[in-house]
């Protein structure tokens, strides 16, 4: 039996938690608003304009945190490395589906990491903490001590902040799950989603309280694929980033990946583990890009005739800007057309090597499809990295910064965690409740500007299959091209109360359109050499 206190612990929690929006298709990201009244991306109108035309092979490399290579929905799509053998050679043994720089001996990886200004902050603090003046001929590192310190601590407070509430939302996810799975006679490793709750009856309190919190935290969070151990799973990998951020382990990479993320000397390092226990976030990625289409099974991807290549790089907590830079070199060495990442992060201390592996791309003629974060801030105002505002002063024409959108052309159009700015976000695409495919053949219903961008990825992919000449620089303008201007007022993100025109909130204004992309990508004389 339930104490009082937590009694009044669950009930409270089952009041608070907020009235979520209903449930949209699983696949509205897929749909057109004239003609379904979802804000989608209009693919069944883009495979209408495309019945008849032959397409290409595609490679589309997910720099992410790994991937489920025995996912149905996509181990037909997985690219095999021709070079296998020659790359064992030069220090990349068995990249049979990509490679995972976050790896070590034995099969061991590096998933769990802390962000990148607390690995700064505690490089730097002996040195540079009390003092108050640019010591002589460090003017350039004491102003960086002196970013890394201000975003360390705004980092440092909201962790602490969000320990104590992940610390009794988990004890209150785990005592209403142990309740609800008693009541459901399942085993303790038992399962539930949201339609099994329909299937209790009772006048006991305490079971009808466990009851309301778990029907509100599957329909904020996913709805009816989300099973109660994804959400405790979840729950559980936040608290140990954000703990890892308040008592961090800053030997994790050197014990594992065994190099110094500083020196970058061409030196092969990691190994070919691609599904670990973080994967989860690639696999969703990787299936909105191209998982099998028309096969009755999990989801459609977006793209039809896609390879995808698998690079580890991201764990839970920042990447490191080698391993970003080196994913890259990868992906265009092994030839990838499409690079979609689906992360970033506040400090990057050696933005010069990413920015070289960004220019690489750009010779290469491979597009970089980026998501835009999701800290609700104004990225014109405050960057967030990996970016194309290059050091240099100079620029390329190969990337795409991507915003979140949801599916009802009103207030709520753009999503409240999404960044934002006319600048440096491009264009804007579904991330709100968006349905793909998990590890082992689950499904999971998603929020994040991590899921507009290979909506995103999947549509360049889809250009590049079908109008093969074109370059990453015309598929880009296609892309962004598809995009009307909405001037609808919408919430601003991260400011309550203040709304906006949602044309204001990135270059193009509006939502990238499948169907106009490649109608528009049809009409352009190739420039490809």
């Amino acid at each position: 039996m339930l104490t009082g206190l937590l009694f009044v612990s669950l009930n409270v929690f089952a009041q608070q938690m907020p009235v979520p929006p209903p449930n949209p298709p699983k696949n509205w990201h897929e749909m057109d608003l004239k003609t379904d009244g979802y804000f989608g991306v209009s693919l069944k109108q883009a495979y209408e304009f495309l019945k008849g035309k032959k397409s290409t092979t595609v490679v589309v490399t997910t720099i992410d945190s790994g991937i489920d290579t025995t996912q149905k929905d996509l181990a037909p799509v997985l690219w095999i490395n021709p070079k296998e053998s020659e790359d064992g050679k030069a220090g990349y043994a068995g990249d049979l589906h990509g490679w995972d720089f976050l790896g070590g001996k034995d099969g061991k990886v590096d998933n769990a990491e802390t962000e990148e200004e607390v690995r700064q902050y505690y490089k730097l603090k002996d040195k540079f903490a009390g003092v108050t003046t640019a010591p002589a001929g460090e003017q350039k590192q004491y102003a960086f001590w002196l970013e890394v310190k201000t975003t360390y601590d705004s980092t440092e407070s909201r962790a602490s902040t969000e320990l104590k509430e992940l610390q009794e939302e988990l004890r209150i996810f785990t005592i209403t799950n142990h309740i609800i799975k008693r009541e459901l006679n399942l085993a303790s490793d038992g399962t539930f989603k949201l339609a099994d709750l329909a299937k209790i009856h009772t006048t006991n309190d305490t079971v009808i309280d466990s009851k309301a919190v778990w029907e509100s935290i599957f329909t904020q969070l996913g709805g009816p694929d989300l099973t109660n151990a994804k959400v405790i799973q979840d729950w559980s990998d936040e608290y140990a980033k954000d703990n890892n951020t308040i008592n961090p382990d800053l030997d994790t990479r050197k014990n594992i990946v065994g190099d110094d993320p500083d020196v970058n000397d061409g030196k092969p390092y990691g190994n070919n583990v691609l599904k670990t226990s973080e994967a989860s976030h690639g696999t969703g990625v990787a299936g909105l890009i191209g998982a099998v289409r028309d096969n009755g099974y999990g989801i459609d991807g977006i793209a039809d005739n896609v390879r995808i290549m698998a690079v580890k790089a991201v764990p839970n907590g920042d990447e490191y800007d080698k391993d970003v830079a080196n994913a890259i070199r990868f992906a265009v060495d092994h030839g990838a057309e499409v690079v979609n990442m689906s992360f970033g992060k506040k400090i990057s201390p050696h933005k010069d090597w990413v920015d070289a592996a960004f220019k690489y791309a750009a010779a290469h003629d491979v597009l970089l499809v980026m998501a835009s974060g999701n800290e609700s801030q104004d990225v014109d105002a405050k960057p967030e990295f990996p970016n194309d505002l290059y050091l240099d002063g100079s620029t390329t024409d190969n990337v795409i910064s991507v915003g979140a959108s949801a599916w009802k052309a009103d207030t709520s159009l753009a999503a409240d965690f999404s960044n934002y700015g006319k600048k440096n976000v491009d264009i804007f695409a579904p991330g709100v409740k968006v349905t793909s495919i998990d590890m082992d053949a689950e499904f999971n219903t998603e929020d994040g500007t991590s899921f507009s961008s290979p909506i995103v990825a999947g549509i360049a992919a889809l250009i590049r299959e079908y109008y093969p000449k074109l370059t990453a620089s015309q598929v880009k303008h296609a892309i962004l091209a598809s995009a009307t201007p909405v001037d609808t007022m919408v919430n601003k993100p991260g400011a309550k109360g203040v709304k906006v025109p949602f044309s204001s909130l990135s270059k193009t204004g509006g939502i990238v359109n499948a169907y106009r992309a490649l109608e528009i990508a049809s009409k352009m004389k190739g420039e490809k050499k």
